[in-house]
């Protein structure tokens, strides 16, 4: 019985060598190829299986879904307004901003973009993000730099694309990022630029990734700033990464038009990086006009109608007949 055990044991062993081994190359691999936006320009995707779970507001204007698709292996959750009326209609992806996960819920942030954009003819899609509402958990996300949002964004662009449903017009998409979701959108439009026809950004965050680490995950964020510097490396000491990850370096892969919004007034996003995101978009020759609206803060008050107002004839110039 003995030798019968010791003859397992030495079987065993090289798969369990084989597992470490196979692990510790996993994490070296990790490291020495992180998601950066050139590799998210040549990576495919392969987002799917759009589905409405059930109805959760029905009204003269349109109907509101939970929707349900697939982002790589993860289940992503969301919302779909569809209007009322003869298809098929332009779609609009509406990338929220940042939101505590822990006190998130289904369709939490942009709703009365939701609302009034749906009441003028645009299928609105607003996902949850991976971690937020009903979506699939991963923990991988703190040190992703939000490129993990960034992938379940495309991934519902090309789930639209590869769906069944007849009131999807899937040429005619177009992006709406407030915040967080507007670095999202800026940085869809350096990677995978033919995806979107039109895309207004509402206060975003800096295209240089090093200022939005400065600002939130450093000052707020010790052990995920840690971890990412002890993973990365600083701004000084890896130049190329930090640069790898920045939307404002690769902004001459831009083609679609760009409607700009920010406050003077924002105390959260400063616009400071509005203005120079617009001066580095017309420098590279990029369709892009820019609304500052006086005393406004990183969400619209008194300025919100005229901005809406712009936002949908913005889209209808680009993306309706």
């Amino acid at each position: 019985m003995k030798k019968l055990s010791v003859y397992r044991v030495l079987i065993f062993i090289p798969i369990l060598l084989g597992l470490f081994w196979g692990t510790m190359r996993a994490e070296a691999e990790t490291l020495q190829n992180p998601l950066t936006l050139p590799t998210l320009a040549a990576k495919q995707f392969d987002g799917r299986d759009l589905k409405t779970v059930k109805v959760l507001e029905d009204n003269k204007a349109y109907t509101r879904y939970l929707i349900n698709y697939k982002s790589g292996n993860l289940n992503i959750s969301g919302i779909m307004n569809v209007p009322k009326g003869e298809g098929p209609f332009p779609v609009l992806i509406l990338n929220h901003g940042h939101i505590n996960p822990e006190i998130y819920t289904v369709g939490r942030g942009l709703k009365r973009e939701q609302d009034y954009l749906a009441r003028r003819g645009f299928v609105v899609i607003h996902p949850d993000y991976r971690n937020h509402g009903l979506s699939d958990k991963d923990p991988q996300s703190e040190l992703s730099f939000n490129l993990n949002y960034v992938e379940d964004v495309i991934n519902v662009i090309m789930a639209v694309k590869a769906s069944r449903y007849a009131f999807l017009d899937k040429e005619k998409i177009g992006m709406l990022g407030h915040s967080l979701g507007g670095g999202i959108a800026l940085n869809i439009l350096v990677t995978k630029p033919d995806l979107v026809k039109a895309c207004a950004l509402y206060a975003p965050m800096s295209g240089n990734y090093i200022n939005n680490f400065n600002r939130w995950i450093k000052r707020g964020h010790h052990g995920v700033a840690e971890k990412i510097l002890a993973r990365y490396g600083s701004p000084e000491s890896n130049p190329i990464f930090w640069k790898e990850i920045s939307a404002i370096n690769y902004l001459d892969k831009i083609k679609a038009p760009i409607l700009l919004n920010h406050g003077t007034a924002d105390k959260s996003v400063p616009i400071a990086w509005s203005n120079e995101l617009d001066q580095l978009l017309r420098e590279k020759g990029k369709a892009v006009v820019y609304y500052q609206y006086p005393g406004e803060g990183h969400e619209f008050e008194r300025a919100w109608p005229l901005f809406m107002q712009r936002s949908a004839e913005f889209f209808s110039k680009n993306l309706k007949p």
